[in-house]
Order: structure tokens, then sequence, then C-alpha cells
């Protein structure tokens, strides 16, 4: 992955590109993201998935994982762009990753 800019530099986003290899490997990538976000231990935090749709047809994924304190971390995966959004407890935009492969969303989540 190339950074784009300082991720230790408070309000700053950071941009990068990933090849993520599958969806699977990007629910990983997002859930480890999120955690290490405000240093939660991952396999203490359940990450939930919502589809989204416009229109009736499904444009992406938006993943959420609730901490302690009442926090909450969020990521967003834009089909069409191929962008994951990612925000922190705050609701402030932290990362942007260009993904190099495409997924297709289970029909199933779409459902």
């Amino acid at each position: 992955m190339s950074d784009g800019t300082d991720p230790s530099v408070p309000g700053i986003m950071t941009e990068q590109t990933s090849t993520i290899e599958t969806l699977d490997a990007l629910r990983g990538f997002i859930h480890t993201t999120l955690c290490d976000k405000e240093s939660l231990v991952r396999e203490q935090f359940l990450m939930s998935e919502t589809p989204l749709v416009l229109y009736g047809a499904p444009c992406g994924l938006q993943f959420t994982i609730r901490g302690p304190r009442s926090i909450r971390l969020s990521a967003v995966w834009a089909s069409d762009p191929n962008m994951v959004y990612f925000y922190d407890a705050r609701g402030e935009r932290f990362l942007k990753v260009q993904l190099k492969n495409r997924f297709e969303i289970p029909m199933a989540t779409a459902a």
C-alpha cells in the first residue's frame, strides 16, 4: 500500500491503494484497520455489515464496529468507484483506500 499523507498528523486523512484479492480479505482488512484506530482488541469486537442499495441495486457495503463507551467506528465500501472510506469515532474520515481488484456484492447480502 502507498501512503498519500502522514497518518500521525491529527485531522489529516491518509490515502492508500490496496491489492486485496477477496471480499473476505477486505472484511479482515477493514476490521483490523478500524480496531487499530481506537486500539481495540480485534477478537473482542465484532463487525456488522449492512448492504447499501441505490435505486434497488446493490452499490456497496457499510461495516460498523461498536466499541466501549459508545464508540462507533465505520467504513463504507462504494462498489462503483471501488473505494473504501474509513470513519473514526467522531465521524471524521481518516482513511481512503482505492482498491485495485473489484468484488461482487453477494446476492444474499444485497437482498
